[in-house]
């Protein structure tokens, strides 16, 4: 479950890597996907710009689509990319004993 306290937080991130250059992946469905370098242009409350670099196309993505893995960004660190997000770590629910 998102908490606002997470889009909060997303929020405040992205803002201060406005003019950063990201690696956007999403899928395009039926098992297509995309990867894409692009830089992050400006932030709204609800959505923030990103404009492609080969397209020279801005396109909009909302703070929910990164928090629930619908497209993955990773941000560039000087040396790298490294995702905005980690990734999902899977719980295991212990067995139930009959």
């Amino acid at each position: 479950m998102i908490c606002p306290n997470d889009i909060t937080s997303l929020k405040t991130d992205i803002n201060e890597m406005v003019g950063q250059k990201i690696i956007v992946k999403g899928s395009l469905g039926r098992c297509k996907t995309f990867e894409k370098e692009a830089t992050i242009e400006k932030t709204y409350p609800n959505i923030f710009v990103i404009k492609y670099e080969e397209e020279n196309r801005n396109v909009t993505y909302s703070y929910t689509d990164v928090l629930t893995r619908t497209v993955e960004v990773d941000v560039f660190d000087g040396s790298g990319y490294s995702p905005l997000i980690p990734p999902a770590t899977e719980v295991k629910k212990p067995k139930k004993i009959l």
